[in-house]
């Protein structure tokens, strides 16, 4: 049986009686205790405090940062990813051999656009015409309306070209700071120092290259961080350097040569003093090279390095030297000097008809074609070539120069008898004026072979292979002390310096022959010539000059007064004390000492 439980749905039987409903007491509601009022009010205060204290710290930063930006440099926007990490930008010094700045870096400002920027890129272009002559306000108007987002417009401007675009007033012109090369010599030492150019560049960085000469040649060097900026010291003398290419300059317009080299080297170390190369120009704004014409008409041809020339008589020293060397001669004797002289069919002449004999000094003192021809002959090919190699006229120069290597003498493929005769006096054979003062140094400095180079030795360097004894290096300077004093460089003589050289003059190469009336004029020299220290190379190219009643071409006319000039000026600058005593004779105390031993 199921019992269910009445609900008030279901009807209740009136006769069961119901128990009456109790009505429940209300619940007590909960007490809230009252808070202290002392304790509210501190609370309070704390966190106003806190506020406070929130507000004042964070008007203090942005205080602080505001005075922070107000003293640093003022710096502009750049564009997102052009930051210039990996971009070297510094690079060390170039300084003559005592200590001078030839080539450094200073702070510069490149100049660049962001066309998305700006807020009227035909004004822009307009108003960026009128400061910059070189740039086209229609080519630009189209170029910052082509929807590019970057252009490099200048890679160095001045302060005043920047304060101009400044005023333009246009944001979507930029400026950035980098680094840039500066020769503050201008064109001096330009074709030693070559120039310099950027490389990979952001807006904030620029790596900074060599493209030509020493900056080229050492260009990781000067770059490297690892050097801690320790500059580059060359063996030019910056005095020495600057009178030579003022003499130099001038000469060659008083010569209306159309180009003009010299070479100044120390005869012991192969330090070289001083290297210039005329026509020059300014490396801080090198010029491009030249795409038509005569490479060696450009003024970026370095003449006294890439130029490979016939350099004409002052090859007959050579020749003199090697015949004492293997003892085929001394200074006294006598060679045929008479004609006519025919060589494998060719006649060999000379200048003036010296007779019909002459000795190897007069052969010399008088620059005869025919008497060095016979001595050459009697040399033989073979050992004139091992003569002339010895002395480094069939390589380039080891000179420091990016360009050197490219200089590599233009020898005969053949080595007949007839080469054997023009090459004793500088023909068939193109070298450049470092080849002959090379040449010059290590066969009259006492016979050991110099390398040359361009920068500053520490020490004296360990002497090269002999190539002449002491002897015949005494005699050789002793006959081109001859030359000066009454030879054919008699406008040589500097007083007190005692000068020896020799004078060259070789007509220039054309098409299908030589050219008439076009020469290349040499004058080599050493001083002093009876204990030389130094080598001096002058050479003019095409000179012509009106004197004593006609046209001179010679060098003698030309290289030779030019080069008296040079030394003139330069031997004081070198610290060379003038000497006067008219009897001095070094060859003669030379001989004297070696009869005494």
């Amino acid at each position: 049986m199921i019992f269910r439980r009445p609900t008030r749905q279901q009807p209740t039987d009136p006769f069961v009686p119901v128990a009456p409903t109790v009505p429940r007491a209300p619940a007590p509601k909960p007490v809230i205790p009252r808070e202290n009022p002392e304790r509210a009010r501190m609370r309070a205060e704390r966190r106003l405090k806190f506020t406070a204290s929130c507000f004042v710290l964070g008007f203090m930063v942005i205080g602080i940062k505001m005075g922070a930006i107000a003293a640093s440099e003022a710096r502009e926007p750049t564009t997102v990813g052009l930051s210039g990490a990996g971009i070297v930008n510094e690079r060390a010094d170039i300084t003559d051999r005592e200590g001078r700045v030839l080539a450094t870096n200073v702070t510069a400002t490149a100049l660049y656009a962001q066309p998305h920027m700006m807020v009227d890129p035909v004004a822009a272009a307009q108003g960026l015409a009128a400061i910059f002559p070189d740039m086209n306000a229609e080519t630009w108007a189209r170029r910052f309306t082509s929807g590019s987002k970057f252009f490099w417009l200048k890679g160095n401007i001045s302060p005043e070209q920047q304060q101009a675009v400044h005023d333009l007033g246009e944001p979507g012109l930029l400026f950035g700071q980098r680094e840039m090369r500066l020769y503050p010599n201008g064109p001096l030492a330009a074709h030693v120092l070559g120039g310099a150019r950027y490389g990979a560049q952001d807006v904030r960085a620029a790596e900074i290259k060599g493209i030509a000469g020493i900056e080229k040649t050492f260009n990781a060097y000067l770059s490297d961080p690892a050097q801690e900026g320790a500059p580059l010291r060359l063996s030019l003398d910056l005095t020495v350097q600057t009178a030579v290419e003022q003499v130099l300059s001038g000469g060659m317009r008083l010569m209306n040569a159309k180009g003009a080299a010299a070479v100044l080297m120390d005869i012991h170390t192969g330090e070289i003093l001083s290297l210039a190369s005329l026509p020059d120009f300014d490396p801080n704004s090198r010029p491009r090279p030249a795409t038509e014409g005569d490479q060696a008409d450009s003024p970026l041809f370095n003449r006294a390095v890439q130029g490979v020339y016939e350099l004409g008589s002052t090859f007959k020293i050579f020749t003199a030297a090697q015949s004492l060397e293997l003892g085929l001669t001394n200074a006294g004797t006598m060679i045929d000097t008479s004609g006519p002289l025919r060589v494998n069919r060719h006649p060999i002449g000379d200048f003036h008809d010296y007779g019909p004999r002459l000795s190897v000094a007069d052969v010399i003192r008088k620059s005869s074609n025919r008497g060095t021809a016979r001595m050459a002959l009697a040399i033989g090919a073979e050992r004139q070539q091992d003569f002339l190699r010895s002395l480094g006229f069939f390589e380039p120069t080891p000179v420091e120069l990016i360009e050197a290597p490219g200089a590599k003498p233009i020898v005969p493929p053949r080595w007949p008898d007839i080469t054997t005769a023009t090459v004793s006096y500088g023909h068939g054979l193109s070298a450049s004026p470092l080849h002959l003062a090379v040449g010059y140094a290590s066969v009259l400095n006492g016979g050991t072979r110099v390398t040359p180079t361009l920068l500053a030795r520490s020490e004296p360097p360990r002497p090269g292979p002999r190539v002449v004894g002491p002897r015949v290096s005494a005699e050789a300077r002793h006959m081109l002390r001859q030359v000066v004093l009454n030879g054919t460089a008699s406008m040589g003589e500097v007083p007190g310096y005692q000068v020896g050289g020799k004078t060259g003059t070789a007509d220039k190469p054309g098409v299908g022959g030589y050219q008439e009336n076009t020469v290349i004029a040499t004058f080599a020299s050493v001083f002093p010539a009876n204990d030389p220290d130094y080598v001096l190379i002058v050479t003019l190219d095409e000179p012509e000059i009106h004197a004593a009643g006609e046209d001179r071409r010679t060098a003698g006319w030309t290289a030779v007064p030019v080069a008296s000039e040079l030394v003139a000026r330069v031997a004081p600058l070198l610290g060379l004390r003038p000497d006067f005593d008219p009897g001095r004779d070094e060859f003669g105390a030379y001989l004297t000492q070696a009869a005494a031993r």
